[in-house]
C-alpha cells in the first residue's frame, strides 16, 4: 500500500516573523506565529488522502501544538534552517516506508483542507515531483515529492526556479500546482493585510482581531499580484 504523509517543520516561535516587526511586538508575533502553525496543521489534519502529518521541530511549543491535533512529532535532533528540517523529514519518511511526501511551511493561514488535497493528490500522468510557488513565482510554498529523496532541495529565496532547474538536471517530470490560498505565506505586512482583507475564520484571524489590528491592515496597501 502506498503512504503519503505531510511533513511540516517549525521552528521556533521566539524570533518568528521579523519582517513584521514594524507592525507587531514580539510577543504579538510569536501569538501570530502560534496561530498560523494551529491553522495549517489543522488544515493538514482535516485533509482527505493522507496517510498522516509529521511535524518536524526541535522546541516544545510547536511540539505541544502538533500532538494536540493529532500530528506525529518528528523531533530534529538540533535546531536547523527550512531544508535541514525538510531533509531530516525525507530521511524519516524513508526510514517509516512512507512512499509519497507533502511539505508545506507552517504560516499559510488561508490554506484549507481542499488545498491540501489537492496536493495530496496522485499527478496524471503520474510524475515524481509537483511543485506549488507562492504568489510571486519566488518560493516553494509546496512540494509534493515521490518518493522523498527523488529531488536535492533548495529552499530559500527563489527556491521556486532552482526546483524547477535541480529537476531538469535529474530528468524528473515536474507538474505544477498552482493554489492561491497555499501562496500566501506570511512574510511582509502586505501579506498580513491580504489575509486581514478576507477575514478567513481561524486562530490566525482571532489573533489579529484580538491584536486590533484589522482596521490598521486595512490601510495597508496591497500589491496587483495578490489574488485569491
Amino acid at each position: 500500500m502506498l503512504v503519503t504523509y505531510a511533513v511540516i517543520p517549525a521552528k521556533h516561535f521566539a524570533g518568528a516573523k521579523q519582517r513584521l516587526s514594524t507592525l507587531l511586538e514580539p510577543h504579538e508575533r510569536v501569538q501570530l506565529a502560534r496561530a498560523m502553525l494551529t491553522d495549517t496543521l489543522t488544515a493538514c489534519c482535516q485533509a482527505m488522502g493522507l496517510d498522516g502529518v509529521g511535524v518536524v521541530t526541535h522546541h516544545q511549543a510547536p511540539a505541544e501544538i502538533a500532538a494536540s491535533l493529532g500530528a506525529e512529532v518528528w523531533w530534529e535532533p538540533e535546531a536547523g534552517g527550512h531544508s535541514r528540517a525538510v531533509q531530516f523529514g525525507v530521511q524519516t519518511c524513508l526510514q517509516r516506508g512512507i512512499h509519497t511526501m507533502l511539505t508545506l511551511p507552517g504560516d499559510l493561514p488561508l490554506i484549507t483542507p481542499a488545498d491540501v488535497e489537492a496536493m495530496a493528490r496522485a499527478a496524471t500522468p503520474s510524475v515524481p515531483v509537483v511543485l506549488a510557488p507562492n504568489r510571486d513565482d519566488l518560493g516553494t510554498n509546496a512540494m509534493r515529492l515521490s518518493p522523498p529523496d527523488c529531488l536535492t532541495l533548495a529552499f530559500g529565496h527563489d527556491s521556486f526556479q532552482r526546483h524547477l532547474h535541480l529537476a531538469a538536471a535529474h530528468q524528473l517530470a515536474v507538474e505544477i500546482r498552482r493554489l492561491p490560498r497555499l501562496a500566501l505565506d506570511i512574510d511582509e505586512p502586505e501579506d498580513l493585510a491580504f489575509f486581514a482583507a478576507h477575514r478567513q475564520a481561524g486562530h490566525s484571524l482571532d489573533v489579529l482581531t484580538r491584536l486590533g489590528l484589522l482596521e490598521r491592515l486595512a490601510s495597508i496597501p496591497i500589491p496587483p499580484l495578490y489574488e485569491l
